[in-house]
């Protein structure tokens, strides 16, 4: 989504940042719009020479735009990239779905507050064409992530998003603490610049391979190579993007989480950090809490659309979520009720 009315610049990175917090984001940070690293790119296109997309083929297109965001908004000079935390304050037993899945469908929430954040610092005013990227759009959402200082990528490929900077001046590693992997990220491309731009952060996750160990089926590599990671091998992908009949490895070890999983994020120590989010519209539903089990053996067409009405579960569809239940069932979940 664009607004084209012309460029100007520079813009006041601490008004940016300011203008974010005030609505709500956790962290801010801004990094000069040009083409991903040569490193980057290598490492992405060798994961697509390696299959490791699985069928998520939409991966495979629209490169030049992945790769370079001035392709997504000619005459891009700046990124700005937001995090916005949905930690849950609980979650619910039995058969339950990933954290970020219990509120609102998060591009709607995310891309409101981009346009307004866009309001709010004079886009339309200054005559400064900008696009609002949520992850629909194709854009390599964690490298902007890292290039603006907003955090640094885990071995879980999760972005560990630290607490924010200084608004009046570039990110500082050494005064940030990390909040966690529970956020959602966005970008808003400008096409003028900013005053100054942030840069990244060291990682920090040394010698821990705790998201390696415990995830259920090998999909996370040690090797510290992005081409390596493995969607196939993520239930995430399999209980989301994955259309066909699951994999017997993954029915046997899915446990009770019908809609995507957490395990990474759960053992990560940088989520002892995390606080719940205060963000109104991703608050777990009610009727997704007071779900038992065998209400969702028995879950119709009519209840999913009313209960995952404006719910990013709709991704995996009913009869998605439907092979996701019946396989947790098959493989050992609990059959009592909460």
């Amino acid at each position: 989504m664009t607004d084209t009315s012309g460029t100007t610049g520079p813009y006041s990175s601490s008004l940016i940042k300011t203008a974010a917090l005030s609505l709500g984001f956790s962290a801010c940070g801004i990094a000069r719009a040009c083409r991903v690293s040569g490193g980057e790119e290598a490492a992405f296109r060798r994961w697509i020479a390696k299959g490791h997309q699985a069928e998520m083929h939409y991966m495979e297109r629209y490169l030049d735009q992945r790769l370079d965001p001035r392709q997504l908004l000619p005459g891009a000079r700046s990124v700005v990239s937001v995090a916005l935390n949905y930690a849950p304050s609980r979650q619910a037993g039995g058969f339950h779905l990933a954290a970020y899945a219990l509120g609102q469908d998060y591009h709607d929430v995310v891309r409101q507050k981009l346009f307004e954040l866009a309001r709010q610092i004079g886009c339309r005013q200054t005559g400064t064409d900008f696009r609002v990227c949520v992850d629909t759009a194709p854009i390599l959402e964690r490298y902007w992530a890292i290039q603006a200082g907003l955090g640094w990528q885990g071995k879980s490929r999760q972005l560990i998003v630290c607490a924010h900077a200084d608004t009046a001046g570039p990110s500082d590693a050494t005064v940030r603490r990390p909040l966690g992997t529970m956020f959602f990220l966005g970008e808003l491309l400008l096409t003028g610049e900013a005053d100054r731009y942030d840069r990244p952060m060291e990682n920090h996750c040394g010698t821990c391979r705790r998201c390696i160990d415990a995830c259920p089926l090998g999909a996370l590599s040690a090797s510290g190579d992005p081409g390596d990671f493995d969607a196939e091998k993520c239930l995430s992908y399999q209980t989301i993007e994955h259309r066909g009949p699951l994999s017997d490895e993954a029915a046997a070890r899915m446990g009770t989480c019908i809609y995507g999983c957490d395990i990474c994020q759960q053992v990560c120590p940088m989520n002892r950090h995390a606080v719940p989010t205060t963000i109104p519209e991703f608050q777990p539903k009610p009727g997704l809490m007071a779900m038992t089990d065998e209400q969702w053996r028995q879950l119709t067409v009519e209840q999913y659309r009313t209960l995952f009405k404006g719910s990013a579960v709709k991704r995996a569809k009913y009869e998605g979520l439907v092979r996701n239940i019946r396989a947790a069932t098959a493989h050992g979940a609990p059959q009592d009720d909460k």
